[in-house]
C-alpha cells in the first residue's frame, strides 16, 4: 500500500448515492481500508445512474470514481445475522458512515448507541439531507432538492429570467468534503483522548455554507437575490462569450482597472473602449449589458484558445469553457494527469479523477478499481471476521451474505 496516512484504519461504508460515498473515497484515497456495504436488494443507485446505458450495476462511471479504492461486501441487513456481523465488523473498525434517511439506522439496530456498545470508542458520521432534528428532519431529498430547499437554485438562470436550477448533487459533494475533514479530526480526537463521537453534517447546512453573501444580503438589507446569471457586481467584466465553433465559449473575467487597461491594449484600443461610458469600475458596472455586446462582438470571430492566447498575455482572466472532449485532451490536464485510467474487470478500463490532495510525503494511490457487487466477501467475512467456509456457504445459502 505505500506509506499513506491514513494506512491501518478501517471504515464501514454504508453510503450510498454521493455524499457518504464521496467522503469515504477521500479517506480510501488516503489509505483507510473502506469496506462498502451493500444489498443486493437495494444496491447502490449510482450504480445505475444517467451515464450508464447499459444498465449494467458494474458500469457506472461515476460510481467507479466516488467508490475506488473501496473493498465491497453485500449483506442483508433486515436479518438478526446480518446485523450481528455488522456489529463484529464494528469491533475491528475505526468509523462507521451512513446517509440514510433519519432513523433507518435506529431500525436496523445499528445507530451509535448500540454500536458503541461494542466498540466504545468508534466514530460514526450521518449526513441527514436537513439535519436528524427539527420540524424537516423527516423530510425525504436528494442533492437537487435541497439545492432548492437552501435557496441556491434561487440564484441559477439567467438575470432577471425564471428560475432554472442547478440539478446537480452540490450539496452531497460539500458535505462529503466536510465530513472527511470531521473524521480525521474525531480520529486525532481519538488518538489524544481514547474518546470516540458521533458526528452530524447535515447536507443542507454544508452547502448554506457556500452562500454568504445572499444570507447577508437577506438578514443586513432585507435585500433577497434572484436570478443573476454570470453577473458578479464586483466585476463588469464577468460573463462567458460566444466563440468560433459549435457552441464554444469563452470566459472572461477583469477586476481591476489595470487588467480593463491591459485588457483594452490586448484588442487594439478599439474607439468603443475610450468611451466614457467604460471610464472606470463603476462606469463599466452602470454600462455592463453595453460593453457584454461589444466583447461579444470581438470574441465571436475567433476559437477559445485564441482569445485565450491574446488576453492572458496582458494578464487578464480568460479561458475556454471546456466541454467533456476538452477534459480528456488539453495538454495541460493530460501532463498533470488529471484523468487517470484505471484498470477495471468489467469495464476493461475506467478514465477517473487523480488523488486530488497532492501530499509530498505520503502521497495517495488508486490502488484498486470500485468494487464489483459482494466483491470482497470471502476476505471480509473469512479472513477479518474469521468465518469457517462452511459458515460462511451456510449464511449464503440463507441469503444473509449473497
Amino acid at each position: 500500500m505505500g506509506n499513506l496516512p491514513l494506512d491501518g484504519y478501517r471504515v464501514i461504508d454504508f453510503g450510498w448515492a454521493a455524499a457518504a460515498p464521496r467522503a469515504t473515497c477521500l479517506l480510501a484515497d488516503m489509505g483507510a481500508e473502506v469496506i462498502k456495504v451493500e444489498t443486493r436488494k437495494r444496491p447502490d443507485p449510482v450504480r445505475f445512474g444517467p451515464d450508464n446505458l447499459t444498465r449494467d450495476p458494474e458500469m457506472d462511471p461515476l460510481f467507479h470514481s466516488i467508490n475506488r479504492n473501496k473493498l465491497g461486501i453485500l449483506l442483508d441487513l433486515t436479518t438478526n445475522e446480518g446485523v450481528e456481523i455488522i456489529k463484529q465488523l464494528v469491533r475491528i473498525s475505526d468509523v462507521v458512515v451512513e446517509n440514510f434517511s433519519p432513523g433507518v439506522m435506529e431500525r436496523f439496530g445499528l445507530d451509535y448507541d448500540e454500536l458503541k456498545k461494542n466498540k466504545p470508542d468508534i466514530i460514526m458520521i450521518s449526513f441527514p439531507g436537513v439535519g436528524r432534528e427539527g420540524p424537516l428532519a423527516d423530510v425525504v431529498t436528494y442533492g437537487p432538492s435541497l439545492a432548492g430547499l437552501a435557496g441556491l437554485d434561487s440564484l441559477i438562470g439567467y438575470e432577471g429570467e425564471r428560475v432554472l436550477g442547478m440539478q446537480q448533487a452540490y450539496a452531497d459533494i460539500n458535505a462529503a468534503l466536510y465530513g472527511a475533514f470531521a473524521i480525521q479530526m474525531a480520529l486525532y480526537h481519538r488518538k489524544r483522548y481514547g474518546e470516540g463521537q458521533y458526528i452530524e453534517v447535515a447536507q443542507i447546512e454544508a452547502l448554506l455554507s457556500t452562500l454568504p453573501e445572499p444570507v447577508m444580503a437577506a438578514s443586513l438589507n432585507q435585500h433577497i437575490f434572484g436570478t443573476v446569471g454570470n453577473v458578479n457586481h464586483m466585476m463588469a467584466v464577468h460573463n462567458n462569450y460566444p466563440c468560433k465553433g459549435d457552441d464554444k465559449w469563452v470566459s472572461i473575467a477583469i477586476f481591476t482597472d489595470e487588467e480593463w487597461k491591459g485588457f483594452s491594449e490586448a484588442i487594439g484600443e478599439p474607439d468603443w473602449t475610450k468611451s466614457e461610458d467604460f471610464a472606470d469600475s463603476n462606469k463599466r458596472s452602470l454600462n455592463r449589458k453595453e460593453l457584454d455586446r461589444y466583447i461579444a462582438e470581438w470574441t465571436v470571430d475567433k476559437t477559445p484558445h485564441e482569445v485565450m492566447e491574446i488576453l492572458q498575455k496582458a494578464s487578464v482572466a480568460a479561458v475556454p469553457c471546456a466541454d467533456t472532449e476538452d477534459r480528456y485532451f488539453d495538454p495541460h490536464f493530460q501532463e498533470r494527469e488529471i484523468i487517470v485510467n484505471v484498470d477495471h474487470p468489467v469495464t476493461g478500463v475506467d478514465f477517473i479523477p487523480k488523488v486530488v490532495c497532492n501530499l509530498s510525503e505520503t502521497p495517495g494511490q488508486i490502488r484498486r478499481p470500485a468494487p464489483l457487487l459482494g466483491e470482497h466477501n470471502n476476505y471480509v467475512f473469512g479472513e477479518l471476521l474469521g468465518l469457517s467456509e462452511e459458515e460462511i456457504k451456510g449464511l449464503v445459502k440463507k441469503k444473509v451474505i449473497f
